[in-house]
């Protein structure tokens, strides 16, 4: 049975770029839609009105909530809020804006997950697809919301989406052809209640396949193993260490196709233009859904080799005076900040701190005390930095960002690396991860320009 708002009073939460798409998307297909947001004052929300949209700001009203026939909510939006838990109560459905907008797409669905990568992947996986002359739509968690897909979605679009459990924790029949699972470790857990909670999100991403779909999953990572065991989908592999019988693997200078009927050559390593081991897994992962989708070899290398990275992900932010700086303010946990400073062999000086999201601290000792000549720590969790550290790495205070880089370029020279690996989001001192990254680089620039 073909899904329909018409008619239907709808309740969108959540104002961000996804609320806005969903809640467009429902208006043109007949909803009775209100947007509601906790903020006051939200300029692009404001066009909405004409299209006969109810604003409803400064806060979630329970009788909007709770007397609607259909509750949509935004990635950043904790479920558990009290307004919606009594639309919950009420039997009001609730869903996720990527739920919403599935149940409209027509083309097929590769939804990219896991706690590190999904960005870069999500992004390689549509160039490649792009590369071989296919209709691909980018978006999810960056990019275009899926609910802005919709209206140019046609069955041989293939839509790339990069899923967040914060997506996927309220998705009820989304169902990707091929799902992507990168890693695991924890993270989120000032939104998660347990570990456990957010694994169980990142592993609904299986949910719904069937024995047509595929599963891609890292073979490196036991906690991707166990969170894929359950699914009904095909099972496809990536390895860049654990040895796999079929699969993609790094064999001799190449990133290999391996089955019963023999090795094929993909990508040469030489065509990867990205810094860190943990980006070459997420070119493994990319290239497997390439093959999955049928893409030529020389096609995935030729999106492969002209692919430079994401901003704020491993990003070359510049040298100065012999000291190289490294912007990975996407590297917003403890597992992804570990493999930052793993991508380098020595006399690393990391930036670290702000937002702490819950985490071991202790995993990043070994890492640092064989690899940092200091820590530089900033924002709200400079404490616990301290703390977590104390006896492996020297762990040195800054108010502000740019004090902080003066002071690991001070400690990195002269033939050093200053590395922005927080391991902790940026909202106690910065909007987001984005801007974090534009201050780093913007501060290495002035340095630039003074040396």
């Amino acid at each position: 049975m073909t899904f329909s708002v018409n008619g239907k009073r709808v309740t969108v939460v959540g104002a961000a770029r996804s609320g806005l798409a969903a809640a467009e998307l429902l208006a043109s297909r007949g909803a009775i839609v209100t947007l509601t947001d906790v903020r006051a004052d939200i300029p692009a929300a404001a066009p909405l009105a004409a299209r006969g949209i109810v604003l409803e700001l400064g806060g979630h009203r329970f009788e909007t909530l709770a007397d609607a026939d259909l509750v949509v909510l935004s990635p950043g939006v904790p479920p558990d809020q009290p307004a919606i838990r009594a639309a919950r109560d009420r039997g009001v459905p609730v869903i996720a804006e990527i739920e919403l907008a599935a149940r409209w797409l027509q083309g097929r669905l590769i939804a990219i997950t896991g706690t590190k990568g999904k960005s870069t992947t999500t992004t390689l996986t549509g160039r490649i697809l792009e590369g071989a002359g296919l209709k691909v739509v980018v978006g999810g968690n960056i990019g275009a919301p899926l609910s802005a897909q919709v209206t140019t979605s046609t069955p041989d679009t293939f839509h790339v989406v990069e899923t967040s459990s914060f997506q996927l924790e309220q998705i009820d029949t989304f169902h990707p052809w091929i799902a992507v699972m990168l890693n695991f470790s924890p993270d989120h857990l000032d939104r998660h209640p347990t570990v456990e909670a957010y694994a169980a999100a990142k592993a609904r991403v299986f949910e719904n396949q069937t024995s047509e779909d595929w599963a891609v999953v890292n073979a490196d990572d036991p906690a991707v193993l166990a969170l894929a065991a359950a699914a009904r989908a095909r099972k496809r592999s990536f390895a860049l260490r654990t040895p796999i019988a079929e699969g993609t693997v790094l064999d001799r200078g190449w990133i290999t196709d391996r089955s019963s009927a023999g090795d094929r050559q993909l990508v040469p390593v030489d065509a990867i233009h990205v810094l860190g081991p943990h980006l070459v897994s997420d070119v493994m992962a990319a290239a497997t859904v390439g093959v999955l989708a049928g893409v030529t070899a020389a096609a995935i290398t030729t999106a492969v080799e002209s692919f430079r990275g994401l901003p704020h992900a491993m990003e070359a932010a510049g040298e100065v005076g012999g000291v190289r700086f490294v912007n990975d303010s996407k590297a917003t946990n403890v597992e992804s900040a570990r493999r930052s400073i793993e991508s380098f062999e020595h006399d690393v000086v990391p930036i670290m701190g702000g937002r702490f999201k819950g985490g071991d601290l202790g995993l990043l000792r070994e890492p640092l005390r064989a690899r940092a000549k200091a820590v530089v720590a900033i924002g709200e969790s400079k404490a616990l930095f301290r703390d977590a550290l104390q006896g492996a790495v020297t762990v040195y205070d800054a108010d502000t960002l740019a004090d902080a880089i003066a002071k690991a370029y001070a400690l990195a020279k002269p033939h050093g690396i200053v590395l922005l690996a927080p391991a902790c989001a940026s909202f106690d001192m910065f909007r987001d991860y984005a801007e974090r990254g534009e201050r780093f680089k913007e501060e290495v620039r002035k340095l630039t320009g003074s040396s």
